[in-house]
């Protein structure tokens, strides 16, 4: 029924339903819904944003202190679903998750606004905040603290690395009759699976 069902390699199918959704899409094309689990297994949701990608995996960046680090460092372990409603696609990616180098983060956070660059200090993200002007202090602290140079990445914010295991397509069907594809990581390719809906 639709043309996906006759790729061999998902990486550049990615690529290019990732294309036509940054054409259609409103806001933010590369979001994705993060889930990870705590210690207890119980599991956490959010929506981040895919930085890039490539034959490694699909790399995002957060606060290591945050509740998502935490799981994290807990299970390094992550399942993500992209949702372009424009187009009635999904893609959803499930693997082990490992960091980035240090060289990695540092280029990718140069590459931030100056005030996103002064936020990742200025945020002590999922904690507890007192109020919105104990916030606009640390931003404000921050922005004179760096106003002179530039703004280091801080120790904590760092880059994960999602290595696909599985690979899901999913393209809206009338009747509900969809078309699914999953593509399952072998040590050599990938093999591919077409899904009832």
């Amino acid at each position: 029924m639709h043309d996906f069902t006759d790729a061999d390699e998902p990486l550049a199918l990615f690529s290019n339903w990732l294309a036509a959704a940054e054409k259609s899409e409103p806001s933010d094309a590369n979001a994705m819904a993060l889930a990870t689990t705590d210690a207890e297994g119980m599991p956490d949701v959010r929506m981040v944003l895919l930085k890039s990608f490539d034959a490694n995996g699909f790399v995002f960046y957060s606060n290591s202190e945050s509740d998502k680090g935490r799981e994290l460092a807990a299970n390094m372990k992550a399942a993500a679903v992209f949702h372009w409603k424009s187009l009635a696609r999904q893609v959803r990616i499930r693997g082990p998750v490992e960091l980035t180098s240090e060289a990695e983060a540092d280029a990718y956070f140069r590459t931030r606004p100056l005030q996103s660059r002064i936020g990742a200090w200025a945020s002590q993200q999922s904690r507890p905040l007192e109020n919105r002007l104990a916030l606009e202090t640390a931003v404000a602290k921050y922005a004179t603290k760096f106003a002179l140079g530039g703004v280091p990445r801080p120790a904590y914010w760092i880059g994960y690395r999602i290595r696909p295991v599985t690979i899901e397509f999913w393209s809206n069907g009338p009747f509900r009759l969809h078309d699914r594809v999953r593509f399952t990581r072998l040590t050599e390719g990938w093999e591919k699976q077409r899904l009832y809906p």
